[in-house]
């Protein structure tokens, strides 16, 4: 049985809606989610799992049309879906009553039910979230009721917050696979559970790839055997990149240096930088600059000026300073790093002491 597991797309969701590129976030993360379906048709998926959050909130009628109408494209795919704490089954929901296309099946109640597909041997159990925040552990004890059958648990929490998981419990009860949601960040535990993670990266610090679990289930009698990977399948991703600087750095140099990493990493992705090292004391870096190249969002500046602390101190070796400089560098040798460490820890301190006239 081959499937494909994704969670947390998060339809309707705008990231970034500040920035210029994120007219387009919303629009991509739809355009991710379709994708996944072209995928399932093209690998001759049996059973795509959601697990959880595929709106960003309580979904709209028309929403719910649009991803149907996605769903009709499945050839042979079956799909089982789960809401999340974001898509979570209200009062109002528009998810009750909603008449989903053949092949799909969405385990409404909020407590543990499961469904059977015979055509593939499998049952997945799960429920739905009926509230935003469910605080209690609803997964550890469950066990699958027929073992000669492929046993998915499709299941969404992991915090504090929403549905405590204790993995190595659920790892021993009994599942062929346990789909996980919630978490953003893509995991496997061991060969037989694994968050899928975000299709698409909401913010900047969901740092790396984002994608979808691709797996296959092999039962025979009771013994099953299970094959995942991770296939990466944003449209971008939130890269952080640190610029390391020397004194001899210019603003160009800088400049140059970042757009060399934009290079590198794609275009299309999104860039916080960080400058870090020592810089000429009379350079001033221009962030603002650096915003300009293309989908930066953030400019972390953590460079301080390579001042000769050691001419400071011979001639400031009688006033407040000098005991100021002789006393750090005595705590700076108790430390690791303590050439960046101490030179850090010394200009912040000089600065204070001058009244930021130390430039």
């Amino acid at each position: 049985m081959k499937f494909i597991h994704i969670s947390d797309i998060h339809i309707g969701a705008k990231p970034d809606s500040n920035y210029p590129w994120g007219v387009m976030r919303e629009k991509e993360i739809l355009s991710s989610f379709n994708r996944i379906i072209d995928i399932c048709n093209e690998k001759e998926i049996d059973l795509l799992l959601i697990s959880g959050d595929l709106f960003h909130k309580q979904p709209l009628i028309r929403e719910l049309k649009e991803v149907n109408y996605s769903f009709e494209k499945l050839i042979k795919t079956k799909v089982i879906i789960i809401a999340g704490n974001h898509d979570y089954i209200g009062a109002r929901s528009n998810y009750v009553g909603f008449d989903w296309c053949n092949g799909v099946h969405m385990l409404m109640e909020e407590d543990m039910d499961s469904i059977y597909l015979e055509d593939i041997n499998t049952e997945v159990y799960g429920f739905s979230y009926h509230t935003r925040d469910i605080t209690k552990p609803m997964y550890n004890k469950v066990r699958p009721g027929c073992e000669e059958r492929i046993n998915i648990l499709l299941a969404h929490g992991g915090d504090e917050k929403n549905i405590p998981i204790d993995k190595k419990a659920v790892l021993n009860n009994g599942f062929d696979y346990v789909a996980l949601g919630h978490i953003h960040k893509p995991e496997l535990f061991g060969e037989r559970m694994a968050y899928a993670g975000s299709l698409e990266p909401l913010d900047k610090n969901e740092t790396g790839p984002r994608g979808y679990i691709m797996g296959e289930i092999i039962k025979e009698e009771v013994i099953s055997h299970i094959h995942l990977d991770f296939i990466p399948h944003s449209v971008r991703e939130y890269v952080k990149v640190e610029l390391p600087i020397q004194p001899s750095f210019t603003n160009g140099a800088l400049m140059d240096m970042a757009k060399a990493k934009i290079k590198e990493y794609g275009e299309q992705n999104i860039y916080i930088f960080q400058i870090t090292g020592f810089r000429d004391a009379d350079i001033s870096f221009q962030k603002e600059d650096i915003y300009s190249l293309g989908n930066v969002i953030e400019v972390i500046d953590d460079t301080v000026p390579d001042y000769d602390f050691e001419a400071l101190y011979q001639e400031n070796q009688d006033n407040m300073i000098g005991l100021y400089i002789k006393g750090i560098k005595v705590q700076s040798e108790k430390v690791k790093n303590q050439e960046v460490v101490g030179k850090k820890a010394l200009y912040y301190g000089l600065e204070a002491l001058l009244g930021a006239k130390v430039r």
